[in-house]
């Protein structure tokens, strides 16, 4: 099993590590003193505040070098995040409902922004955790946003806390359910529309489980493996083409956010860990599958 090592610390619940095209990474901080995206320089030592959003969640940069955010509070919405602090609110929900809690983001092999919903506001479902309640009833979706015409649709419903989301080898659609630990897979269209819901593979360790652990962000590498953080696990579970769990590597909290490969050919993974507060690197000797991008 391979550790991690510490590349930035003191972050407010950081997720959604996205590696920016002069080697700095952008993140997000969650935790309600921050609410922001942030940026950290090249060695890791300095961080700089780019705006205040809310709790923004998942987000990915185009090749402009805008980033898209996963708002889940601020309202539930869709943001369009410049480096230069300005933001824009795209959409605040898609095919006749409102967001409910917007998670993460990716681009399609057709441009377009596929973003998960989790299905539940965030205080609800928050409450029922702290007082040990049983969960709401939940209805996570998965949209197809186009951003040329700011539309979405509705592409699956149903999903148990919908959360991470990735675009494999195969061109397929991967998604993380948390609740039921569970990674789905759905062949792509070109039409931009999903084939029918598949279980692909079970992250969570059985014999360990925690009272809330399960798939969250994930990333494909350039062997068609997914690296997957798994949230109360501690740890970035990898599950080679055939579903089958193949390394568990260990980060320095039991909350691992999500996942990103480094510079092409550096062979590092990057995990933000929420309860640590920290973006850590791992040398796992694979270059990541390049990231669609929106043109």
């Amino acid at each position: 099993m391979q550790a991690t090592s510490v590349f930035h610390q003191h972050l407010g619940e950081p997720e959604a590590p996205v590696l920016l095209s002069d080697g700095r990474w952008a993140v997000v901080e969650m935790s309600p003193e921050n609410g922001c995206v942030s940026v950290i320089s090249l060695d890791g030592l300095a961080k700089n505040i780019v705006a205040r959003t809310g709790r923004p969640n998942g987000m990915v940069v185009d090749s402009h070098g805008s980033l898209w955010v996963a708002e889940s509070m601020n309202p539930p919405s869709l943001k369009k995040v410049e480096l230069n602090g300005s933001v824009e609110v795209i959409l605040t929900g898609g095919d006749g409902v409102d967001f409910l809690f917007p998670n993460d983001v990716a681009f399609g092999p057709d441009g377009a922004l596929y973003m998960t919903d989790s299905g539940v506001s965030r205080p609800v479902f928050q409450e029922a955790r702290e007082k040990g309640h049983s969960y709401p009833e939940i209805d996570g979706k998965v949209f197809r946003i186009d951003l040329t015409n700011r539309n979405a649709t509705i592409l699956d419903d149903g999903l148990p806390f919908a959360n991470g989301l990735a675009f494999g080898l195969d061109n397929a659609l991967y998604v993380t359910a948390t609740i039921t630990g569970l990674v789905y897979r759905y062949e792509w269209n070109g039409n931009g529309t999903l084939g029918p819901r598949e279980v692909f593979t079970d992250l969570v360790d059985r014999n360990r489980q925690s009272a809330f652990t399960g798939g969250d962000g994930l990333a494909v590498g350039s062997n068609g493996f997914l690296y997957c953080a798994v949230v109360g696990q501690g740890d970035v579970t990898v599950v080679d083409t055939d579903g089958l769990v193949v390394n568990r590597i260990i980060v320095g909290g039991e909350q691992p956010t999500n996942v990103a490969f480094g510079r092409r050919n550096s062979g590092d993974l990057y995990v933000t860990v929420k309860d640590a507060g920290t973006l850590e690197r791992c040398q796992v000797g694979v270059t990541g599958l390049p990231l669609h991008l929106q043109a």
